[in-house]
């Protein structure tokens, strides 16, 4: 139980890598606390015999008036081991007993309640040396950690402590020397304190150091998968802030191999098992290095982040399968992720029921595996034997990575040929041959709609709707689907009359059946003012701007480190959270700062406000170090270097919202990539945003034709009106 000697530089990442089916059941004899929450994982655990409280005074009083320590259970509710874990140890009545006499057990959302969730996973990758969910924490009274895991099974086996054992070791050292645990656990806070501390230096803002961005460059080329695509050995995720970076520093520096090591993947990865070649989206991982078995749990914040990704690829290229890849997330999400006003649920389960007679035993991509048989019967010959060698299916399954027989027989719809590659196998037309393959495939996707679904969580937060809203808004602007458009406002919305308060400024986080709570992040405000930003540069409404700004001053209030720059993840004054944590590393999603850091930077461009870009330049300031030493870690960060380094432009369209002539100049604008620039309007009908720079108020049209005006700093270039002398000024 001795905490790690030395505490460095400390990174989140995403999940432990295990994949057992397992079987789910809930015992009605039993209901605890969590029955009263709107957590959809809170409530998959209010039937246990554990004896749950939510994180909460409660459960800190009984700990501190019993002299218990917490048992801290950290997870999601679409987290595969999570239910596992619950299966084995949180249903077993001699586990829950241990659990109830000498342990005070609280369960967190990770997604509701990301503050907590990164505190103690610092905690638990500092000592242990890694991290993911369940995670395990065990705290005194005064909620500071000093023992902690991941997953533990019931008993000993895979190299790992059984639980019961583990939690007998703990109690029995807290009744035997106390005092030396928590004066371990004051510690290991301290340290943790010291490692997360980010102060603004001397040196000022990076904006004059392309060596940074050079760095960032070198060290994802040494990781890059040449042949495969992504970064790393497997696991693969997508991290879409990695290619968020490469696209702009190709932009800025034409580096032809940084467009392809982006190109590679996007393609890589919509090839593989890991894209759903039947609904559309992505599954949130691959277990293996070709992208092909993946991890089956859908994310929203993926969905969002990827469809940027092959939209801008999209844009540099023009490759339409790009595209079409961006158009099924999309209509993935509108389909199956959308509540019915709008907004954006959080997740769908990697799990499902095997056989819908017993849907309480449940395996991992059961909802996505097909036999061949179940193709044929489907499908029809000859159309089965076209698909299937498109596809890779094989009669006797198509998966050899396979340790617990969940796959056996099964197989995961991948591109294995080319549609011409196909058509030239089995002597056809591509065009008669696609006509074909599109038939089985809506067969087959009607087919799979009647099996049961995995589990849906169905709670909206702002922070990965605000992700969600930047992808629709700048899809419905890209492909011209005025569908994706109005899905962005409508979410919009959603988020502006039940989770904000205009009155007060403030942001919720979470909302579910009608109630919203949990003051927002750092991360819900930065997602959400960008994805204004985004809504507005696609639509033009000014409310959208004003909002953007009036949100950001409100971040700048609650998170800002005026003394030491950057932001905080939380507001001041939560006397549950031993610390206060600036985090930067840019995973699954990207960090609160790095996102603040562009949306200063953007609107220092829109409204000429010198504390946006003070702000900007001393969070830039505060993580310099970092982004020098460990470019690796900070991708999105690294998006707003480039903004910097890149002499944004403003672009500004002087025309009638809607009108035909401006429309035609805008989507001049939109198929282009052109990541660092601000894109206003300037509508003569329309009151101009006031907080925009007042140089806005003398672009006009000219002669009564919708005008674009290219500037730098507001030193602008001759108007013009010509689509195609536009794309000579954007070029």
């Amino acid at each position: 139980m001795q905490p790690a000697a030395a505490i460095g530089r400390l990174r989140i990442f995403t999940d432990v890598f295990f994949l057992p089916c397992y079987h789910e059941s809930a015992n009605a004899m039993y209901t605890n606390r969590l029955a009263r929450e709107k957590s959809p994982y809170l409530l998959q655990h209010a039937h246990n015999p554990v004896d749950w409280y939510a994180w909460g005074p409660e459960a800190f009083e009984k700990a501190r008036r019993e002299d218990k320590p917490i048992f801290l259970s950290i997870g999601y509710s679409t987290c595969h081991w999570c239910h596992v874990m619950e299966r084995e140890s949180f249903e077993d009545e001699r586990i829950a007993e241990l659990l109830n006499r000498d342990f005070v057990p609280i369960k967190v959302d990770r997604e509701e309640r990301p503050d907590i969730d990164r505190i103690y996973m610092a905690f638990v990758q500092a000592t242990v040396g890694g991290g993911g969910w369940p995670m395990s924490v065990w705290l005194t009274p005064d909620l500071e950690p000093f023992y902690g895991g991941t997953y533990y099974p019931p008993e000993s086996r895979w190299g790992k402590p059984g639980f019961a054992s583990v939690l007998t070791q703990i109690a029995a050292a807290w009744r035997g020397d106390r005092r030396r645990v928590v004066e371990s656990a004051r510690d290991v806070i301290e340290q943790l304190r010291q490692s997360i501390t980010f102060k603004a230096t001397g040196s000022g803002a990076p904006a004059s150091d392309p060596t940074i961005a050079e760095s960032g460059f070198f060290a994802f080329r040494r990781t890059f998968d040449t042949r495969l695509g992504g970064f790393g050995d497997a696991p693969k995720f997508p991290r879409p802030s990695v290619l968020n970076f490469l696209l702009r520093y190709h932009a800025r520096t034409k580096n032809q191999e940084a467009l392809e090591m982006v190109l590679l993947t996007l393609r890589a990865m919509a090839k593989g098992g890991m894209h759903d070649r039947l609904g559309g989206g992505f599954h949130r991982y691959s277990v293996d290095e070709r992208w092909f078995v993946p991890h089956f749990e859908k994310m929203l914040y993926d969905q969002a982040q990827l469809a940027i990704s092959y939209l801008e690829a999209f844009q540099i290229t023009g490759d339409e399968a790009l595209a079409t890849t961006a158009r099924g997330i999309f209509d993935y999400v509108l389909r199956d992720m959308t509540d019915a006003a709008g907004a954006f649920y959080s997740a769908e389960d990697a799990d499902s029921a095997i056989d819908p007679a017993k849907p309480e035993q449940k395996g991992e991509g059961a909802f996505y595996i097909w036999s061949e048989a179940e193709i044929r019967e489907h499908a029809g010959m000859p159309s089965a034997e076209w698909f299937n060698y498109r596809y890779g299916v094989r009669e006797d399954g198509n998966v050899a990575y396979d340790p617990h027989g969940e796959f056996r027989g099964k197989n995961i719809l991948y591109e294995a040929h080319t549609l011409e590659e196909t058509a030239a196998h089995f002597g056809k037309d591509p065009g008669e041959l696609r006509d074909g393959l599109n038939r089985v495939s809506r067969a087959l996707f009607e087919a799979r709609a009647r099996r049961p679904r995995p589990h849906l969580d169905d709670k909206i937060l702002t922070a990965w709707n605000g992700l969600m809203i930047s992808a629709f808004a700048l899809g419905g602007a890209v492909l011209r689907e005025a569908a994706y458009g109005q899905a962005a406002r409508r979410a919009a919305e959603f988020i502006l009359e039940r989770m904000y308060n205009p009155a007060t400024g403030l942001l919720l986080r979470r909302y579910r059946q009608g109630d919203a709570a949990i003051p927002g992040f750092l991360d819900d405000y930065a997602n959400f003012a960008r994805s204004l930003l985004d809504l507005y540069e696609a639509q033009f409404d000014p409310r959208h701007l004003e909002l953007a700004v009036r949100l950001t001053e409100k971040q700048r209030e609650l998170f800002e480190d005026a003394g030491g720059g950057g932001f905080f993840s939380t507001a001041a004054g939560d006397g549950s959270l031993v610390l206060r944590v600036k985090e930067d590393y840019d995973g699954a999603e990207p960090s609160g700062n790095s996102v603040a850091a562009l949306n200063l930077l953007r609107l220092w461009q829109i409204t000429g406000r010198a504390g946006f870009r003070e702000s900007a330049e001393k969070l830039m300031a505060a993580f310099h170090p970092h982004l020098s030493a460990a470019a690796m870690a900070v991708p999105q960060m690294l998006v707003a270097h480039e903004f910097l380094l890149s002499e944004p432009r403003q672009i500004v369209i002087a025309g009638r919202r809607g009108a035909p002539d401006t429309n035609a100049l805008l989507e001049t604008v939109f198929r282009r990539f052109l990541p660092n620039r601000v894109l206003l309007l300037a509508d003569p009908a329309e009151t101009q945003p006031a907080l925009a720079a007042p140089e806005l108020a003398a672009m006009h049209p000219l002669d009564g034709r919708a005008a674009a005006y290219v500037c730098r700093n507001y030193a602008c270039q001759l108007p013009v009106c010509d689509t195609g002398e536009l794309a000579k000024l954007l070029q």
